[in-house]
């Protein structure tokens, strides 16, 4: 029996983390989970899936783009590579994605772009895109 107080809150969470990140990827990831990483398993279902991104404020496209972009600046290929097949999932295109990147070039520097184009060409060609 799961004794989470907010049960509700981390099952949202974790379908809107599958809808977005993909199944199979979460279920791995929720697989992984140990003693060790449960509680920042539960605050990623909770509170970054659930009550960040089920917020009715932005679109889930609109906080894709700036998921792109941050991961972006920040240098996070592997978050970002993740995040390309979220947008994706969440209905942006090529060249929706590609603005992003371009924006990331003029605010975050050409190489953060460089980084973000190169990683980009790889899930479209994991994904047929």
């Amino acid at each position: 029996m799961d004794k989470r107080p907010h049960k509700e809150r981390f099952d949202a969470g974790l379908k809107t983390r599958r809808e977005v990140l993909g199944a199979e990827y979460v279920d791995k990831a929720m697989a992984a989970t140990d003693d060790f990483n449960a509680p920042f398993v539960d605050l990623l279902n909770t509170y970054c899936w659930n009550d960040v991104w089920n917020r009715p404020g932005l679109t889930r496209q609109t906080r894709s783009m700036l998921n792109l972009a941050m991961l972006s600046a920040l240098g996070r290929t592997h978050e970002l590579k993740l995040h390309i097949n979220g947008a994706l999932n969440n209905g942006l295109t090529k060249a929706e994605i590609r603005e992003v990147f371009l924006q990331v070039a003029i605010y975050c520097g050409v190489p953060a772009a460089v980084e973000s184009f190169r990683s980009a060409r790889e899930v479209f060609k994991e994904r047929g895109v």
